[in-house]
């Protein structure tokens, strides 16, 4: 019986004990224990594994002051690599205290809310060793005792929660006369939310204090493993951390930890036996470089092998999409001026961009200049590095989108952006000019729409249908039918009135190869209505008055013919 795929499971003993299908990266702690960092902050993009290597690592290390307990942690890793790495490794399994911690739930709308998410994930994980703590409270002092349960019991003062992993430590240090591992997971997600929503300084300030009790002069620290998509500057959160390792997508140390090697991915498909459409697997979603590792989106690699177990035949979809708000993506294209939309456009052409790393940024640095913007999109994983290269004193990266998955984000949440954008304007002089039959004025108004939008091109008749049809369908007076999405194979778009007695338009779309081509091409669309006598699904719904348009495009170009009129008397 095939094991099940792990869609969305992130617990290391779940994954084990309930068999799913699990790509063994127990070798993570191998080299966590060769390099002996005291402090290692991990920065990958979202959804490749961060959470569920942080589980495996609690799985490993963590004694649970229970002796049949540990023996079953022990147990989930029979068979696996670092077993057979040898007892200088395997020596180390169920030997310390463990607290971990995700701040993934303080994505909320203010900080009240925000650092309240933070208190209870702290609260549920001194909960979680209290049998450790009860059973030898006499070894602590009254005070000790009275801190530690205050927080147990979520009664204690935010001065409290901001030094409690160091409280933490220095009881299970007195209890166990062991040092704590200290894991934190998402530590980047209370800041990339509070700089969108308002109180960025005020959460730095508290993950600055509770960061720096645990990590900076905590004594009773064994070693620390964090993790995150963006490494912030150490002048905003790591004050003073000089024994800190950051592990970023450049670094060749634990490249391939976090996402899919190819090698991983072939055989999971060779064990489901979808081998065949590993073309479309690597299309969508390979594309990424960690230090000089190919990677492949492990989420979505996950997802697409369970609509391919289902259907050899089943399309490759956008997962990735869907994990996130995808905010810096948004903000954006919200605020780019001529240039960036330039740059963008050379990104979504399959081009690269040359940019200077910055590995240490601020949200808030993320508009002051360009290359902040481009290092956030590739440190977060909307680009991949394609080369490096040193010039001068700094390494350059030349940059491109990974894959096919993460493009249509970008076309997305451009064409959202455009529909947005569309919404606000006035088009009354648009409508006269298509009711009056002046091709020169259309032609004149969506050019200069056109001017002001994020084009891309590999999709182009996609795009130019969809910018059509936005506009035209804020008219209160015509209904816009688009056939090219209801696939029906008439004419790309139809305008009509509510009344049959009203006006009614026909617009047929072609996409040029060239500037020189415009004219011809906007012929030819017109002729094809005509030719293949578009007109007739209007006449048979009763319409009298329908007028005829053919429109060609080439990047933010446009040609506009109007052809005969139907039904007035008018050539």
């Amino acid at each position: 019986m095939e094991k099940a795929l792990p869609v969305g499971v992130e617990n290391f003993e779940d994954i084990v004990k309930s068999g799913y299908y699990y790509v063994d990266k127990t070798m993570l702690i191998k080299e966590l224990l060769d390099l002996k960092g005291k402090v290692n902050l991990f920065t990958r993009p979202r959804r490749f594994g961060k959470t569920l290597n942080l589980s495996m690592i609690r799985y490993f290390f963590e004694d649970t002051g229970n002796e049949e307990r540990n023996e079953q942690n022990k147990s989930l890793f029979q068979g696996m690599k670092i077993i057979e790495a040898g007892e200088i490794y395997t020596n180390q399994m169920g030997m310390y205290p463990v607290f971990e911690l995700t701040l993934k739930s303080a994505k909320q709308e203010d900080y009240d809310m925000a650092y309240y998410m933070i208190e209870n994930a702290v609260i549920m994980e001194f909960e979680r060793h209290r049998n450790v703590i009860e059973r030898a409270k006499e070894r602590l002092s009254s005070r000790e005792y009275e801190r530690y349960t205050a927080i147990a019991d979520g009664k204690a003062e935010e001065r409290s929660i901001r030094n409690s992993l160091q409280l933490f430590c220095q009881c299970m240090y007195k209890i166990t006369g062991k040092n704590t591992v200290i894991l934190i997971d998402e530590y980047d997600v209370p800041l990339e939310n509070a700089y969108f929503r308002g109180f960025y300084e005020k959460m730095v300030g508290f993950i600055r204090s509770f960061f720096e009790a645990a990590l900076k002069t905590n004594q009773y620290l064994q070693f620390a493993v964090i993790t995150g998509c963006l490494r912030i500057s150490k002048e905003s959160i790591f004050t003073g951390l000089n024994h800190l390792r950051i592990i970023s997508v450049l670094d060749q140390l634990y490249s391939e930890h976090f996402g899919f090697t190819e090698a991983q991915v072939r055989q999971m498909m060779a064990y489901y036996g979808v081998e065949s459409r590993f073309p479309t697997m690597k299309e969508w979603y390979d594309g990424y470089l960690f230090g000089d590792m190919e990677v492949y989106n492990p989420w979505s690699v996950i997802n697409y092998m369970c609509d391919l177990r289902a259907s050899i035949k089943a399309f490759p979809r956008p997962y990735w999409i869907n994990t996130s708000s995808n905010d810096i993506i948004k903000d954006m294209v919200a605020r780019a001026d001529r240039e960036t939309k330039g740059q963008i456009e050379t990104l979504l052409a399959g081009g690269t961009l040359d940019i200077q790393v910055h590995e240490e940024v601020t949200y808030e640095d993320m508009h002051s200049k360009g290359e902040n913007l481009w290092n956030f999109l590739y440190f977060t994983g909307y680009l991949t590095k394609e080369s490096e290269y040193f010039k001068g004193k700094y390494i350059f990266l030349k940059v491109r989108i990974p894959n096919i998955e993460v493009t249509t984000i970008y076309e997305n949440t451009i064409l959202n952006w455009m529909k947005d954008l569309i919404q606000k304007e006035d088009f009354h002089d648009l409508y006269q000019a298509m009711e009056d039959g002046n091709a020169e004025r259309m032609t004149e108004i969506l050019n200069s729409q056109l001017f002001s939008t994020i084009s891309f091109y590999d999709s182009a008749e996609n795009f130019y249908h969809r910018f059509l049809t936005g506009i035209l369908s804020q008219s209160e007076n015509y209904l816009v039918k688009s056939n090219r999405e209801s696939g029906s194979g008439r004419s790309d778009i139809i305008v009509k009135s509510s009344s049959l007695r009203g006006r009614s338009f026909i617009l047929e779309l072609k996409v040029s190869d060239s500037i020189d081509n415009l004219e011809d091409d906007a012929k030819k669309a017109l002729h094809q209505i005509y030719e293949k006598r578009y007109m007739e699904e209007l006449r048979t719904e009763g319409y009298k008055k329908i007028d005829c348009y053919g429109i060609a495009f080439y990047r933010k170009d446009c040609e506009v013919r109007f052809g005969k009129r139907q039904g007035s008397g008018k050539e």
